[in-house]
């Protein structure tokens, strides 16, 4: 008698994303870069706040910045793009495809941090969806993982909405900033994605939109549940 096994799949390890900008509707994303510094410091001024569940920031000076966006800049894990919404034309934050495993079929979308002006708008929303789409449609990962910390109510949400499953919690998972980190995780898999794809298009649709920017429907609804 055989024991038990998973399904066979396809063992092709898949592209790592490239270093090239993506431009939507509402925003635009380029490769991070040192001459986003200056934007993205004007966009961060009296957002502390928006810096407590991250492994960085917030940053005293323009310069501390600085020099944290020229040493991510050149890492290729994580792979950060700025982000640029076309309304503003202002960068406004930035998010990062990582953790990349080919032979797996896995990535993550992390490392996301928006400007508060920026933070539940149709360009932020459009941006995850860019780096969700490269990933799944574009690359062929059959596995898209997101994690934050458990004590982050927002980060929780915005994975739900985005229709991530939750999977379990990681405990004593990290130390962020000298305290204790629970991990908790969340995933979208490949059959899973175009129930979700077609849900944020949806979304995202100009016809979605009343007149005064208020989404008609939300994402849970357009994904059927």
């Amino acid at each position: 008698m055989s024991l038990p096994l998973g399904p066979e799949v396809d063992t092709t390890p898949r592209p790592l994303p490239a270093r090239v900008p993506m431009r939507g509707q509402h925003v635009v994303l380029e490769p991070l870069h040192r001459r986003h510094a200056a934007e993205l410091w004007r966009a961060a001024q009296g957002a502390d706040e928006s810096f407590t569940y991250m492994g960085y920031g917030p940053f005293a000076s323009q310069a501390a910045l600085a020099g944290f966006v020229a040493d991510v800049a050149a890492m290729h894990d994580p792979m950060v793009w700025a982000v640029r919404p076309v309304a503003t034309g202002d960068v406004s934050g930035w998010l990062a495809l990582l953790d990349m495993q080919p032979k797996h079929a896995a990535i993550e979308l992390g490392s996301i941090w928006f400007a508060p002006r920026m933070q539940r708008t149709r360009a932020a929303t459009e941006a995850v969806f860019l780096l969700l789409k490269l990933a799944m449609d574009d690359l062929g990962y059959r596995r898209l993982v997101w994690k934050c910390d458990t004590r982050n109510a927002a980060s929780r949400r915005a994975a739900e909405r985005l229709g991530f499953t939750p999977e379990g919690t990681l405990r004593a998972h990290m130390v962020v900033k000298g305290r204790r980190r629970d991990s908790v995780y969340y995933s979208i898999l490949d059959d899973e994605w175009p129930r979700c794809r077609d849900a944020l298009l949806a979304w995202l649709a100009p016809a979605n939109f009343a007149p005064d920017g208020t989404a008609l429907r939300g994402l849970a609804e357009l994904r059927g549940g």
